[in-house]
């Protein structure tokens, strides 16, 4: 895939009739598969008659017919979400049966289709390569450290204390990894320590 991936900003839904069935797809951005089966749980409706689902985070995928013949329901949502060139996400698409079989190519076209048109109507923002760095500083350097998190686009993921000063968890643009450490040393002046997790 050469053009850029991109993630949901923000859950979605579109729902559509196909032969008295109705398909309800639903997407949310993910980061983990713990997220996408919690995602799962809370949008499964138990009086439906399929929850067929699909995810995508980075090289980690799965999916699920979820009772409809093998082929026809996860595999064609997990295309969908390859066609749209979305990363990090949770798709379930609901049926409910309305008494008209559709066939297999039906099957694949309806989930399939669905999810895709879901997909192609979310609000989506370019995916950005994220890096962790671990930094160790001062009690005196802290506040400091932490008014300057915005210039590298840096979000504190995690802070813990010890006798020597505090350490934090950084996530930022992998971009703004090399300027960030650099500013750190220099912030510090060489006393606090930085390195790139992961």
């Amino acid at each position: 895939m050469s053009h850029p991936l991109h993630v949901l900003a923000a859950a979605c839904r579109h729902a559509q009739d196909i032969r008295k069935s109705r398909f309800l797809a639903q997407a949310a951005p993910v980061r983990s598969a713990e997220q996408a089966l919690a995602f799962l749980r809370e949008v499964a409706d138990s009086d439906a008659t399929h929850n067929c689902w699909a995810y995508r985070i980075s090289q980690d995928y799965r999916f699920n017919d979820d009772g409809e013949p093998g082929g026809t329901a996860g595999r064609p949502i997990l295309q969908a979400i390859e066609g749209a060139g979305v990363d990090r996400v949770m798709v379930v698409v609901t049926r409910w049966y309305g008494g008209i079989k559709l066939g297999a190519g039906g099957l694949v076209r309806a989930y399939g289709g669905t999810a895709a048109e879901c997909l192609r109507l979310a609000e989506r923002v370019p995916l950005v390569a994220m890096a962790r760095l671990a930094v160790h500083c001062a009690f005196a350097d802290l506040a400091l450290l932490k008014a300057r998190c915005p210039l590298w686009q840096a979000r504190v993921e995690n802070e813990s204390f010890d006798a020597d000063g505090a350490t934090l968890e950084l996530e930022l643009p992998a971009a703004q990894a090399a300027e960030a450490q650099a500013r750190i040393i220099d912030l510090t002046r060489g006393r606090g320590g930085v390195r790139l997790l992961d």
